[in-house]
């Protein structure tokens, strides 16, 4: 679809973006697979790409660009968490998502934000399923949002729980108890002659006012958010030897609202890689029998450091109204675009399309041999 419209953009002489932005799904289109969007990103991420300095930036001789839209629909699924409380105050998440990304400092993060603690304070580990709740399969679209949403949800059962002590302590009733930036506070109006309560404060005395600060969540995480990325690449053929060089690759996402923005990166660029090598090499060899002819990495080529640029990134934020911290699945959609934007490129080089994937240099060479 996206070299489709590259081409359309192409014989009506008209900027891909500003093609892509006459025809942009928003907040209330019909996704091809049913339901109407909620807010989504895609506007934001080509009106960001659109004034890129990377994207006004000329291209040298030889040069081609390429640009693509990239779209995950994204998943929820099932997630637990448990958040227990040391004595000193410290935290300690249990959950069961393994850390493929950075997740567990975006739980920390997360459940700081929500009780109101210092990150310092908190630790995440990840349990096996003997030791935690049920979590469904780790992914890329789900686990800072649906797993993340346990950490929230068992975080405020820690404050609900902290809010019970402090009335019993004050001779309270709960509904006249607040909390603020950690503390368990009288609600104004209440005419209460008592100090603020920290979670340290309310922990150390939990023997005496029913026993252990333990929260748990446990859920079936909804409207994980669709996402949607621009990206595009500078390339170069060499017409020798039909290898192609990524000179520049630049992605634009919607993640929501970053958790942590330095781990987002990291998955934009990831998947980035990931596109390219399917684009340009990665390919399953068989022989007439069906006998897989490159079963090892040593044939199978994947891109390493050295065949990469800098993967350059920008953040676009709208927040998932599903997530009470604007969370959507970032790691998956960044593997979308980079095929066709590639593609893209080389045919601004060659200045005909190569319809088959990957452009390895065996391909390519084939090709300009044909086009001679």
């Amino acid at each position: 679809m996206e070299c489709t419209i590259a081409e359309i953009a192409r014989k009506i002489e008209m900027d891909p973006l500003d093609l892509r932005l006459k025809n942009a799904a928003d907040e209330g289109t019909v996704a091809p697979y049913g339901p109407k969007f909620p807010p989504i990103g895609l506007v934001e991420c080509l009106k960001e790409a659109r004034k890129h300095p990377n994207y006004l930036s000329q291209k040298g001789e030889g040069v081609g660009r390429g640009v693509a839209v990239g779209f995950w629909f994204n998943i929820g699924m099932q997630s637990s968490a448990e958040v227990r409380i040391a004595e000193n105050g410290a935290v300690t998440i249990m959950e069961g998502s393994p850390d493929i990304g950075g997740s567990r400092a975006s739980m920390c993060l997360m459940a700081a934000e929500t009780l109101g603690v210092s990150y310092d304070t908190i630790n995440a580990h990840v349990g096996d399923t003997e030791a935690t709740g049920f979590c469904n399969v780790t992914g890329g679209s789900r686990t800072t949002f649906a797993t993340g949403l346990a950490v929230v949800q068992a975080c405020e059962d820690i404050i609900a729980q902290c809010k019970e002590r402090a009335a019993l302590t004050w001779d309270l009733d709960v509904d006249q108890v607040d909390w603020e930036e950690g503390k368990a506070v009288p609600k104004p109006g209440v005419n209460a002659d008592v100090q603020p309560l920290s979670l340290a404060d309310i922990a150390r005395s939990a023997g005496r006012t029913g026993g252990p600060l333990l929260g748990r969540a446990s859920l079936n995480a909804q409207g994980p958010g669709a996402s949607f990325s621009v990206n595009w690449t500078d390339v170069t053929v060499d017409r020798d030897t039909g290898k192609v060089d990524v000179l520049a690759f630049t992605a634009v996402q919607d993640a929501g609202r970053a958790i942590h923005p330095a781990y987002v990166e990291g998955q934009m660029q990831g998947g980035a890689v990931q596109g390219l090598g399917w684009a340009l090499n990665e390919e399953y060899i068989y022989d007439q029998k069906g006998v897989m002819e490159n079963a090892g990495f040593l044939d199978y080529r994947v891109p390493v450091a050295s065949d990469m640029p800098m993967i350059e990134c920008q953040i676009v934020e709208v927040p998932n109204p599903s997530h009470p911290y604007g969370v959507r699945g970032v790691g998956e959609t960044p593997i979308v675009a980079p095929l066709a934007a590639t593609s893209n490129a080389v045919r601004d080089v060659l200045g005909y399309r190569i319809n088959d994937l990957p452009l390895s240099p065996p391909r390519v060479l084939a090709s300009l041999d044909e086009s001679n």
